[in-house]
């Protein structure tokens, strides 16, 4: 039982590692014909162009071990078939199932890769590939940023400011809501604007309103300038948000969403994204299962249909997931069902292909 097992996977890999390389090699040309009349248009050289498909390549590798997954499994499967060798395999008593659990195994071993893999090399590479891109193409974003609403990493002081300049790191039309301990309120401070010091901010044409719980009163004073040393929130936490989700890693992606539902932010989409690093690692599980159903249903012209059955069902599996995750971040579904729905979708479907499966 374990050599036929051993000799379906030896069949397998060289298949699984040519995929990969093919999948990869149609990612990476995809992506150079898509720019290169941006690349041509800001003389890019020949070597930057290299170095953006090498930053590319672990996203590559990401995207095509799903793919490739499939492609080799119904077309290992497919040449058993062909050659009447799984014929006579279960005529010999032993399970489809059985066949193609190596198969199960090494999809879940693939995932745990691809979370691994994703997390540590590819998040890390794919945003300093759009970094470099946006440079070499000129590309401007700006980080300023209108009615912000920021607190403090101990939730004590509220920011609210109408304007944020990132470039002179001034805050226009401050507001300050400071809370005690038990989250009552202690005072207001108003200002007109403020500065960041490199340590903490300075207010300037200052208004403080405090509260006094045993009288019941609030005093009033003003000031030209007011330089707190409790205001030390960083002025990266008043930009414009411009970071993905897709470019953190799943410990920080868990802390960015957080932090926006600590702002009051919307974070809809950032919870969603985040979600989608799991489910997204468990794709080789889902088309290991598909490709198991239907990979003994190819008798002739197995290279073609594996193939076009590899890119169909990936094409498929991959805009259902979009359209969920849009659905989602539009508050039409929960953020959960967004991330998960294609996944949980496919895996019903699959689980039953594989019961109605040549065994």
């Amino acid at each position: 039982m374990k050599s036929i097992q051993f000799m379906v996977l030896r069949s397998f890999l060289p298949v699984f590692l040519a995929a990969i390389l093919f999948f990869v090699l149609i990612l990476q040309l995809a992506d150079l014909f898509s720019n290169l009349w941006r690349y041509f248009n800001n003389n890019v050289s020949i070597l930057q162009m290299g170095k953006i498909a090498y930053l590319y390549l672990p996203m590559c590798i990401s995207y095509s071990i799903p793919m490739a997954l499939l492609f080799s499994i119904s077309f290992t499967l497919g040449g058993l078939y062909a050659n009447n060798e799984l014929i006579a395999i279960l005529g010999s008593g032993i399970s489809f199932y059985r066949i193609i659990t190596p198969f199960i195994v090494l999809s879940l071993l693939l995932s745990v890769f691809s979370f691994w893999f994703n997390d540590s090399i590819v998040i890390s590479t794919y945003r300093e590939k759009n970094n470099i891109y946006k440079e070499l193409l000129k590309i401007n974003v700006s980080y300023n940023r209108s009615n912000a609403t920021v607190i403090s990493d101990n939730n004590r002081i509220i920011y609210q400011t109408e304007y944020y300049n990132d470039k002179k790191k001034t805050l226009t039309g401050v507001l300050l809501i400071y809370r005690d301990k038990d989250y009552s309120f202690l005072k207001r401070i108003d200002a007109a604007w403020a500065e960041w010091n490199g340590s903490n901010w300075v207010l300037h044409n200052v208004t403080v309103y405090t509260w006094n719980k045993d009288t019941k009163t609030v005093t009033t004073q003003r000031m030209d300038q007011y330089s707190g040393k409790e205001l030390v929130k960083a002025p990266d936490s008043f930009r414009k948000i411009t970071r993905k989700v897709d470019e953190m890693s799943y410990r920080d992606a868990s802390k960015w969403v957080e932090t926006l539902k600590k702002s009051g932010l919307p974070y809809r989409e950032a919870l969603t994204n985040f979600y989608k690093k799991i489910s997204f690692s468990l794709t080789p599980l889902i088309v290991a299962l598909i490709a198991g159903a239907i990979g003994s249903s190819f008798k002739k012209n197995i290279l073609l249909m594996s193939l076009l059955v590899s890119l169909s069902v990936s094409v498929v599996y991959y805009v259902m997931q979009m359209v969920a995750l849009i659905i989602s971040k539009n508050g039409y579904i929960p953020p959960l069902a967004g991330a998960w729905g294609s996944f949980i979708v496919f895996f019903v479907v699959s689980i039953g292909l594989l019961k109605t499966a040549k065994t």
